[in-house]
């Protein structure tokens, strides 16, 4: 299985950024796709997550109403829209598959089954 992100890059406050991650290779960790993010000096954290068969969406209270994540099924892409940035969106996202996708496990990293290269996102 390999995930590739695309979409980071740097944007001033309030501004917006779509993240791309195409996912390629049949396995059975792919029900939950999602994304994290590191900043420096911090733990990697979760993001958001999408169950590949429902569509459902889980989002950390930080991104709510401001983040959406989306699924293109036919060409195996995880998108994730960002808007009214701030500068402590600044991170590294990284883009997973999980076979675990509910209200708690999207998140745990340790049940993640891959992970992306990362693509940078600075705010200023």
């Amino acid at each position: 299985v390999q995930l590739v992100e695309s979409g980071g890059g740097s944007v001033q406050a309030g501004g917006s950024l779509r993240l791309s991650c195409v996912v390629s290779g049949y396995s059975s960790h792919s029900h939950c796709m999602g994304w994290f993010r590191q900043a420096p000096g911090k733990e990697r954290e979760g993001v958001a997550a999408i169950y590949l068969g429902t569509g459902h969406t889980y989002y950390d209270d930080s991104v709510k109403g401001r983040f959406t994540i989306s699924q293109d099924r036919a060409n195996n892409t995880v998108y994730l829209r960002m808007n009214s940035l701030k500068p402590e969106d600044t991170a590294m996202y990284y883009c997973m598959t999980s076979t675990y996708c509910n209200s708690v496990n999207w998140r745990v990293e340790s049940l993640v089954g891959y992970w992306g290269q990362g693509t940078q996102v600075t705010v200023s």
